[in-house]
Formats: structure tokens, sequence, C-alpha cells
């Protein structure tokens, strides 16, 4: 069967690397230590998938702006103490790995620095897998539609034959502003409603039934 999709697109953290609560936790732990309004579960969550200065000014809107310096350092001291604890998601690498030697072209669209990237791509084996990647640093964080146009630009592909795949509705915002069809998975960041509420193609419980959706309509 013919494909319907050349590029395939995902987002990293909560979609492909279980690294939800930690990042969330890091953000909580950076504002204790700051003494600044430490956010909720819900918001500091609502936030992973932006880049991060951005992201911790929505988690934290009423720190001073001189804060947010330190406030960013002390984020990354506490999440990579914690960076080399966390894994994909069980069945990501098998999936990613069927959808290389299908012939798709693979990239990542991420809200991590260019480093933190090439970090866990490196850690985690992946990195032979994704033919391109963008980073919140390398250009306009999401839900702006730059990293998506720019992949595709550099894969030669255009948005009809393009599908993005995240689990916040940052994700879902960026691939329609791309004019990109989206795929978002519900064991991530964001809230299944939150999700549904954007209506993406579809909305995946787990890695069985995303590898099943791909066969049948990717």
């Amino acid at each position: 069967m013919s494909k319907r999709y050349d590029l395939i697109v995902f987002d990293w953290d909560g979609t492909l690397m279980d690294s939800t609560a930690i990042i969330a936790g890091s953000i909580q732990s950076a504002c204790r230590d700051l003494n600044l309004t430490v956010p909720d579960d819900a918001a500091a969550r609502h936030v992973i998938g932006l880049g991060l200065t951005e992201a911790l000014r929505h988690a934290v809107p009423d720190a001073p702006e001189a804060m947010y310096a330190p406030l960013v350092a002390r984020y990354r001291h506490h999440f990579l103490a914690q960076d080399a604890e966390i894994l994909l998601f069980d069945g990501a690498r098998e999936m990613i790995i069927e959808l290389f030697e299908s012939g798709y072209s693979l990239g990542v669209a991420t809200g991590k620095n260019t480093a933190g990237l090439n970090r866990v791509l490196e850690s985690s084996g992946m990195k032979r897998y994704f033919h391109a990647t963008r980073t919140a640093e390398q250009t306009v964080s999401k839900p702006h539609p730059a990293m998506l146009l720019e992949l595709m630009a550099e894969l030669a592909v255009h948005a009809g034959r393009t599908l993005m795949v995240g689990d916040t509705t940052h994700d879902v915002l960026l691939a329609q502003n791309a004019g990109v069809d989206v795929v978002a998975v519900a064991f991530g960041a964001h809230p299944a409603a939150q999700l549904l509420a954007l209506q993406p193609l579809a909305l995946i419980e787990n890695f069985t039934r995303l590898r099943a959706w791909f066969k049948a309509n990717a």
C-alpha cells in the first residue's frame, strides 16, 4: 500500500521520552530554590514543549524579569541531575526503527535546546534514525510554524505529505499553523480533553495503537 506521508515529525519530551514528570518537577524545584511562586502540576506540565525561558515565563508569570536567568540555571541543575534516569516510552524505539526501515523521513521538533536534544539522541541510541531536527534554540518556539516549515524545506517534503505527532496543544497548534496533519498522544503532558478540543486526526492512548494507526493510515 502506498504511503500517505513522506515525513513524520515527532515531539520529544512526553511523546517519545517519558520525561513529563521530571520536567514539571524540575520547574517546581527551581521555583522553590529561588523563593518564587511554585506552579501547580497542571501549570508546570502545560508549558512543556515551549522553549525553556518562554516556558518559565508562562509558568511563573509574576517573577521579576531579572529572575528568569537564575531560574533557567536552577531548572537545568535539577533536570540534569535526573537526565540519565529518563527512558523512552515502552515501544517508542521499536516504532521509530520500524518507520525508518519502512522508508519514511523522520524529524524531531522540540522545545529542548540543541545540546540537550543532541545529548539525549546520543544516549538513547536514536540519533541515526532521524533525518533532521529543530529545537526552540534554533528557531521560533511552538506553536509558531517555523520548526515544521524549516524541516519540510530541509527535507524537500511539502505540507500535504507531512505528519506531526505530539503530546501537547503546542504541538497540535504548531502543525495546524503549518498546514500539516497532526496526531496527538494521550500519555504526555496535556490532558486528553484539551487535545481533543483542537480536533487532531486521532488521539492515541499507547504505542501499540500508535503503531497500528501508522500501518493503517500513514
